[in-house]
């Protein structure tokens, strides 16, 4: 583990994995009560605008976050690997963050679009007491859903996607404890950032208030 003073004043370091090296921007709170690591889409990258407002939403609310950039992405890769090398190298990346900068904290996992679906994939492992969905892909292009991702997370979930996101909308299921919140625009939520922000603030606080 490598750390050095990155963009907007978060601490860059560099993670090994069993599939390369990793880059966590980390922005740490003052005071945290929790961590939020974040994950990017299959094509983009920590820089999403919907990724940078859920950072500055979740630091008001205490909440140091890890905005994690998967190896394919370091190594200047554009195609996503497989589900099971993102996982490993998601689950290597959480299990170091967890023993270093942010011991002791709760984690609250998630990302956006692909990196959503890391996020509910591996909840268990990660040891995550809640997953924050931005723009889940519910439905891949060739036209399988993806719905068991997320009724397999297996904790709180909460799905922020565009109204007329064309990878479709899930369902809020309460009796699997995920709910799910409507913007203006589409997959890329850009449209709408304060109703991201609107929606993921109050989550934030019902999940510390859940862990203490």
């Amino acid at each position: 583990m490598r750390g050095r003073l990155g963009l907007s004043g978060a601490t860059l370091t560099t993670l090994d994995t069993p599939h390369g090296q990793a880059r966590v921007h980390l922005h740490a709170a003052p005071d945290p009560r929790a961590a939020l690591l974040l994950g990017h889409g299959a094509g983009g990258g920590i820089a999403a605008p919907d990724l940078v407002t859920v950072t500055r939403v979740a630091l008001e609310c205490d909440v140091s976050v890890a905005l994690v950039e998967q190896p394919y992405r370091v190594a200047g890769r554009r195609s996503a690997p497989r589900a099971p090398v993102l996982d490993a190298a998601w689950i290597s990346i959480a299990e170091q963050l967890a023993a270093g900068p942010l011991t002791g904290l709760p984690f609250i996992t998630g990302g956006r679009s692909a990196g959503a679906r890391v996020a509910c994939r591996t909840a268990a492992a990660t040891a995550a007491v809640a997953v924050l969905c931005l723009a889940f892909p519910l439905v891949a292009p060739s036209g399988v859903s993806r719905q068991d991702v997320l009724d397999d997370a297996g904790v709180s979930v909460l799905v922020v996607q565009g109204a007329s996101d064309r990878f479709g909308i899930p369902e809020p299921d309460p009796a699997r404890s995920r709910s799910v919140a409507i913007v203006r625009g589409d997959h890329g939520l850009k449209s709408d950032l304060a109703g991201v922000a609107e929606a993921v603030a109050p989550w934030l606080l019902v999940q510390l208030a859940r862990v203490g």
